[in-house]
């Protein structure tokens, strides 16, 4: 009996184990197989991430130039904010994307 990961909550179980105590994920000794689908479950879900920052980042520019001049007051601080929060968020979510895809599965 050795110590394993779990597939969907990666904390360890017994290899012995048939559910997770942890997430209540059925085991059955098939672990490659669980492993495989939480690794594309959470590429779909950094790639999600990707999709809404990038949105975010779109957005701000928009919102900075809508009307053909300029934002100003209020307008331009919302613009300011979503640029940056969906830039840096884009960034972030691009820079964990390429470590889970260097994460063997």
């Amino acid at each position: 009996m050795a110590l394993v990961e779990c597939p969907r909550c990666q904390k360890r179980i017994s290899s012995k184990a048939k559910q997770c105590s942890h997430c209540q994920t059925s085991i059955n000794g098939n672990l490659a197989s669980l492993a495989k689908i939480s690794h594309i479950e959470k590429s779909n879900q950094l790639m999600n991430h990707t999709f809404i920052f990038l949105t975010l980042f779109v957005a701000g520019a928009v919102l900075w130039f809508w009307g053909g001049e300029v934002a100003q007051g209020s307008r331009a601080i919302v613009a300011i904010s979503s640029f940056a929060i969906g830039f840096s968020g884009y960034l972030i979510t691009r820079i964990r994307i390429v470590m889970h895809k260097r994460k063997s599965v």
